[in-house]
């Protein structure tokens, strides 16, 4: 779905930014900006996995898949806002994981009263994202002083990233199909369940136009982070937002509506297994890389960002891997368990309000 223009937001935000405008107009505007960004890096990233081929293709669209929040992240932490980020990181776990698979399963249930997707791909997503929440909780259990902490989530992070790379290594060496949309896709096609009349185009573009709108959106992000993230915490203040409330619900939101604008349309036209696999397989990266790089890029800042989430954040984490895994681990769904899924989503919102101050 294709949404290029809102790239208009990108002169009108710096245009308010440079005239001083209230924060809350210059954050939406930013918010807004980045949209499109997202949605064009993913286009790039889809045309060069076409000439790559299946295999290093796939694992190019799983590592750039994450990579708006990636530039977000690091924006935040030159801005200094480690409560914010660190609230990002579990928002995007609990809003991927709640919210943008409640909206893909109804959007799927609307179509067809009973959806079925593939089993494998729900089984091996479980099973690493119940692994990534074990090490999002270990700095919080095992919490000492600050200069431990920050060991222990540098040395959790480096396992995690380890785990990543050594999926990768896998899928390299097995020639399966990576994690995510790609991957899935090929997958489908080689058991004969992919649908002929919905295959994925040949891209548009060629591979050098690809790498250079790439190379540019990445450029175009890191400038419109910068702002979006400079503006954020004013904005929150205004708004009467807790640190916390402002990366889990605003930060979080940002980088991941191209994400949910697309599970929604393939689950519109009944393709749940990709639907899904988009959510799922972006917050298993986010958990195993994203998380992980943040920490050792504010290591090399010497900011003491590190993975020990307040008690609401991890209460959030756990218990939106624990649903999310209860109702799909059938791989069944109807629109129900997806209203469901963003009840909960909104009742941790509520909760996560009037969360007092960390």
């Amino acid at each position: 779905m294709k949404m290029h223009w809102l790239l208009v937001f990108i002169p009108i935000a710096f245009g308010l930014d440079h005239f001083g405008v209230n924060p809350i107009i210059v954050f939406a505007a930013s918010a807004a900006a980045i949209i499109p960004l997202a949605s064009l890096m993913e286009e790039a990233t889809e045309a060069l996995a076409h000439y790559l081929g299946p295999t290093y293709g796939g694992l190019l669209s799983a590592t750039m898949g994450n990579a708006p929040e990636l530039i977000i992240g690091i924006s935040a932490l030159r801005n200094g806002l480690i409560d914010v980020l660190k609230g990002s990181i579990a928002g995007s776990v609990v809003g991927t994981l709640l919210f943008g698979l409640g909206i893909t399963i109804i959007a799927g249930g609307l179509r067809k009263p009973v959806q079925t997707f593939d089993r494998d791909m729900v089984a091996i997503n479980s099973a690493l994202l119940m692994l990534a929440t074990f090490g999002l909780v270990i700095p919080a259990v095992f919490t000492f002083s600050a200069k431990v902490d920050q060991e222990i989530s540098l040395e959790i992070s480096i396992v995690l990233l380890v785990i990543y790379f050594a999926s990768m290594a896998y899928t390299l060496m097995t020639s399966r199909s990576p994690l995510g949309k790609s991957g899935v896709s090929a997958a489908l096609k080689e058991k004969g369940e992919e649908q002929p009349e919905v295959a994925d185009p040949v891209p548009d573009w060629s591979r050098n136009l690809a790498l250079g709108v790439l190379a540019a959106v990445a450029v175009a992000l890191a400038f419109v982070s910068d702002l979006l993230t400079g503006a954020l915490q004013p904005a929150a203040d205004a708004m009467g937002f807790t640190p916390v409330f402002a990366g889990v619900f605003l930060l979080a939101m940002v980088g991941n509506v191209p994400q949910y604008m697309n599970s929604v349309s393939f689950a519109a036209k009944n393709r749940m297994t990709l639907a899904l696999s988009v959510n799922l397989g972006s917050t298993t990266q986010l958990a195993l890389m994203v998380a992980p790089l943040l920490v050792i890029s504010g290591s090399l800042m010497g900011l003491p960002m590190n993975l020990l989430f307040s008690q609401f954040e991890l209460v959030g984490i756990v218990l939106s891997v624990i649903i999310a895994r209860s109702l799909i681990g059938d791989n069944t769904s109807t629109w129900l368990e997806g209203v469901m899924l963003v009840g909960v989503y909104a009742m941790l919102g509520v909760g996560f309000f009037y969360a007092p101050p960390t």
